[in-house]
């Protein structure tokens, strides 16, 4: 059995793999409540870790005195070339969702949509080379950046039912503006690729992939937790070919 971790900004998940595929997802608020769910862990053989937080070495050196463990980086060895130009910035979870779409479209033209506190769009082409692609705010980031850098917009919790274009109220502009304009561009980005890559296949993922996926009009797959699916490929390749 595998333990996949996958820490990111705003939270941790973990998840054990057998060789059949995800068998137990759990979600933590902090890296130390990972820690202390002991029985958990130790169901695992083998464990693997990405990170895009700094700073996490003495959580990475507790947990590998619990179980063998793999901290994923640029120079761990991937079934994808790297052709990042800056490779020693690419967050963790851009990589590993990619690695993880790779095991299910190989040798395909894949860009994976990965919907969390930010929206990362990740291309890899048909040589299986993974190349770049963008990162816009994700929907929360949105509300807050409207509220904290105006002087009178207010704090508005996302209201994933709101469909209406035109808003007559405050709050009913922000979420307009938010939620359809995240639509709209998500949209226009997978239009722009397809236009390049007319065989391409978009991959959605993460915390608002589900929110996504009902209003987008492109054809698309989901797959919810990638990330940690890729980060279990990785550990896998690793193992055999060490």
């Amino acid at each position: 059995m595998n333990l996949a971790v996958d820490i990111g900004n705003t939270r941790v998940k973990a998840a054990l793999f057998s060789k059949e595929g995800p068998v137990d997802l759990h979600i933590y608020q902090t890296p130390e409540e990972l820690l202390n769910d002991f029985d958990f862990i130790k169901k695992a053989q083998k464990a693997i870790i990405g990170s895009v937080l700094a700073d996490q070495e003495p959580f990475f050196k507790k947990l590998n005195e619990l179980i063998p463990l793999l901290l994923f980086t640029t120079n761990t060895a991937i079934p994808l070339k790297n052709k990042y130009q800056s490779a020693s910035t690419l967050g963790s979870d851009r990589l590993a969702a990619s690695v993880g779409a790779y095991n299910l479209y190989p040798n395909q033209n894949v860009l994976v949509i990965d919907a969390g506190t930010c929206i990362k769009y990740n291309f890899t082409n048909v040589s299986n080379e993974y190349i770049g692609g963008g990162i816009s705010p994700g929907l929360e980031m949105r509300f807050k950046a409207l509220h904290q850098l105006t002087s009178k917009l207010p704090l508005v919790e996302a209201d994933l039912s709101f469909k209406e274009l035109v808003g007559t109220n405050t709050k009913n502009s922000i979420l307009s503006g938010i939620l359809n304009g995240t639509v709209a561009e998500v949209e226009g980005i997978m239009d722009q690729y397809r236009q390049q890559f007319p065989d391409l296949i978009c991959v959605l993922t993460g915390g608002d992939s589900e929110y996504l996926a009902k209003r987008l009009k492109n054809s698309i797959f989901a797959h919810q937790n990638l990330v940690l699916k890729g980060l279990n490929d990785i550990l896998n390749y690793t193992l055999e070919n060490t």
